[in-house]
């Protein structure tokens, strides 16, 4: 990222909230405000949970989703324009507790009309907003490796969620949707530091007797100018994936690759590609099956030290009405050379392999 790209950055979102407020006209001020929550908790059992080989059983918070709650709204503006927010914050359903800051998850302000919607504040990224629909697992907090691989190596090779001190922009046009958000490292003397950028584009298309949709997705976090190389930490994560569904079959097809240059000297830069891909059959209007696979090519290795771990995911869901679902998930991973790896994104990995199993329940308001 340039000096120039971020001036540009500033001007297009700038550009954009003057252009709409230009054609607010005479305003009709009507308020909508909704609460609204998503409640997901279950059981777990999980092997290798230990370096002993031990097993466990616990409850977990979001087996299918991660819990929230949040207040959302909007109020016209005339001519079409909407001011819009978001609050939103993280709910862990096993012990009662915040997940994270109060409104982690979301906080923000913006406009929607007919050019898209420009939103300023913290949110999820452009990426994550496009990518999640290509993921079989939705994103699952357990056995989804499509944010991130397992926390087992050096990096979980995966992309940013959210972003604080962000500016986003997202608009659809016929069949094509497109997004871009920066995000301000708000670092004195150097507007690069800290700074983070993504693009996105999406295509739906008709073929034969169903839809496919199209993406790709380019995305870059900055870290901070190390004094003795005066370098700085570069990630950079591409993303190209596809899905397609027809009559009660969905496919899903994603690959990844995640680079990170390293700003301090003698430290490796990081690489991987991820691969992934899914089938999902709905028989009836309340039952759901889903298969996925997941694949990380670990590279910039020694030889014989790469893990390139696979997890294979299995789930059935069942609806029990429009807003409560019954799901039940099973998982297993395995790694090479030896490596440790695991199921989840954030627990230490303990052994080559491992397999679980959550059964849960979800619920919407």
């Amino acid at each position: 990222m340039h000096h120039a790209s971020s001036r540009a950055a500033i001007r297009l979102a700038i550009s954009a909230l003057i252009a709409a407020a230009a054609a607010t006209g005479s305003a009709h001020a009507q308020s909508n405000v909704q609460f609204y929550g998503l409640l997901d908790v279950g059981v777990e059992s999980l092997n290798h949970a230990d370096a002993n080989g031990g097993s466990v059983a616990k409850t977990i918070s979001g087996g299918m989703n991660t819990s929230r709650w949040g207040f959302r709204g909007s109020e016209d503006l005339g001519n079409g324009l909407k001011a819009v927010f978001n609050l939103e914050g993280g709910i862990l359903m096993d012990s009662g507790g915040q997940d994270g800051a109060l409104f982690r998850r979301q906080a923000y302000v913006g406009l929607d009309g007919a050019f898209g919607r420009v939103i300023i504040g913290r949110s999820f990224t452009s990426v994550y907003d496009t990518v999640i629909a290509y993921d079989p697992m939705g994103f699952a907090p357990f056995y989804s490796w499509a944010t991130s691989g397992p926390a087992t190596g050096p990096s979980k090779y995966g992309f940013t969620t959210g972003y604080d001190n962000l500016i986003k922009y997202a608009g659809t046009f016929g069949n094509f949707r497109f997004g871009a958000n920066y995000a301000f490292g708000e670092q004195a003397g150097n507007t690069e530091d800290s700074a983070k950028a993504g693009v996105t584009g999406a295509y739906k298309l008709a073929i034969g007797s169903g839809t496919a949709n199209f993406m790709a997705t380019w995305e870059r976090n900055n870290g901070n100018t190390v004094v003795a190389t005066g370098n700085r930490d570069e990630n950079t994560v591409w993303h190209v994936g596809a899905n397609y569904e027809t009559g009660p079959l969905k496919f899903w097809a994603v690959r990844r690759d995640y680079n990170l240059r390293a700003g301090r000297a003698l430290t490796a830069d990081v690489e991987a590609t991820t691969t992934w891909g899914g089938v999902a059959y709905k028989p009836n209007e309340v039952t759901t099956i889903t298969g996925a696979v997941y694949h990380i090519d670990v590279k910039n290795v020694a030889a014989g030290r790469d893990a390139d771990p696979t997890m294979y995911v299995a789930r059935y869901r069942y609806a029990l009405s429009k807003r409560t679902d019954l799901h039940v998930s099973a998982a297993y991973a395995k790694a090479k050379n030896g490596q440790l790896t695991g199921l989840s994104r954030d627990d230490a990995g303990y052994a080559s392999t491992q397999r679980g199993v959550t059964v849960g329940m979800q619920h919407r308001f």
